[in-house]
């Protein structure tokens, strides 16, 4: 049974850090390019980073460019989003998706390419 399963969300002050961790479970990861998206209340969903096959290749949203760092270790079948410099802005749920990929060395943020989802984790960033 595919699964992916987020963790590492939570209440933090303006300029804080989080680390999201996204375990992945039955299907090969390897083959799979790896985004993070984010829907804040009253929102649509958006795009915030993505990884590819090989993690040579990253994108993200410009709001998060130079603050949130996206990554991945095929062989534990986890993915990471390490966020620094959290603004109130930053405020959603947070999801991991997977997106099976021919291409080794690319990645988008087209969310209806993503065929798996977890089911979310909050960030709040508040003082």
């Amino acid at each position: 049974q595919v699964k992916l399963v987020e963790s590492g969300g939570g209440l933090v002050q303006p300029g804080g850090s989080l680390r999201l961790s996204c375990a992945a479970s039955g299907f090969t990861l390897d083959n799979y390019q790896i985004g993070w998206f984010r829907q804040a209340p009253g929102k649509e969903r958006e795009g915030v980073s993505c990884i590819s096959r090989s993690g040579i290749r990253t994108g993200y949203l410009n709001s998060v460019k130079g603050r949130f760092t996206i990554s991945r270790d095929n062989a534990r079948s986890m993915m990471y989003l390490q966020m620094t410099d959290l603004k109130p802005e930053d405020t959603a749920v947070y999801y991991c998706a997977a997106n099976r990929s021919p291409y080794p060395a690319s990645c988008d943020l087209v969310s209806g390419r993503y065929e798996y989802w977890g089911q979310g984790t909050q960030v709040t960033v508040s003082s």
